[in-house]
């Protein structure tokens, strides 16, 4: 259980890291919003790819409170492992922030001022979270689990693009930016709406999942990749 919490708080940290990272090296390297934008989605899809791969085999990367809840819901966790795995993953996700911020000679912790309300970008935020769900329970009952973090960090780069929201897609991301007042913040008032639609959209998943894939409880266990095992390339 400790090396799968560590692992877990440890992932979500950097993943944050990289986030926020990047979108503060972006706005430092232009001023072309495309661009910046288009930095932050390839960096956050290397870093996650990475990550994945890297802490995948002690805990099974999950990173995501929806991922993990999913995985419950499916019988690839206990409950006890559940509630330990969220709680690194928000703790995991702050500490990434303030490293951030950190870095770049920002203050440690600023509140973001970003404003991200609006129905458009909780609706996003649903369909974001959604599709991540079925990328990943669909790609570990395709039989090829190991492709699953090549196959976050695609989705994940190209939801940066496809949703108004750039895709947070994950309750411990959300948290974790309102912390930065930076390109990748969030502004503390839009983020309940986005948890709202993140844990909405994961109850829908589970339901989408089931009916595609009646005997996903079978593979459960190896969400995001499988764990107790070296990953190999794909």
């Amino acid at each position: 259980m400790t090396r799968k919490l560590v692992a877990e708080f440890v992932g979500t940290a950097f993943l944050l890291a990289g986030v926020v990272g990047s979108g503060i090296m972006a706005e430092n390297l232009t001023d072309d919003v495309g661009l910046q934008l288009l930095q932050n989605a390839f960096a956050t899809a290397g870093v996650l790819v990475a990550l994945i791969l890297a802490l995948g085999p002690a805990s099974g990367a999950h990173f995501n409170p929806a991922v993990t809840i999913a995985d419950r819901v499916f019988g690839g966790i206990d409950t006890r492992t559940a509630v330990g795995y969220v709680i690194a993953q928000v703790s995991g996700g702050i500490v990434g922030v303030l490293s951030a911020n950190i870095m770049f000679d920002l203050s440690v912790m600023d509140w973001s001022t970003k404003d991200r309300s609006g129905g458009h970008l909780v609706f996003a935020e649903g369909i974001a979270t959604l599709g991540l769900l079925l990328v990943i329970f669909g790609v570990v009952r395709s039989g090829k689990p190991t492709l699953a973090a090549f196959s976050v960090g695609g989705y994940i780069a190209g939801a940066y693009y496809f949703t108004s929201s750039t895709s947070f897609a994950n309750p411990a991301v959300t948290v974790a930016r309102m912390f930065s007042d930076t390109f990748a913040g969030i502004e503390p008032s839009s983020a309940p709406g986005f948890i709202a639609a993140q844990l909405a959209a994961t109850v829908v998943a589970v339901v989408l999942i089931r009916v595609l894939y009646p005997d996903i409880d079978d593979v459960a266990d190896q969400v995001v990749v499988p764990h107790g095992a070296q990953v190999d390339s794909p």
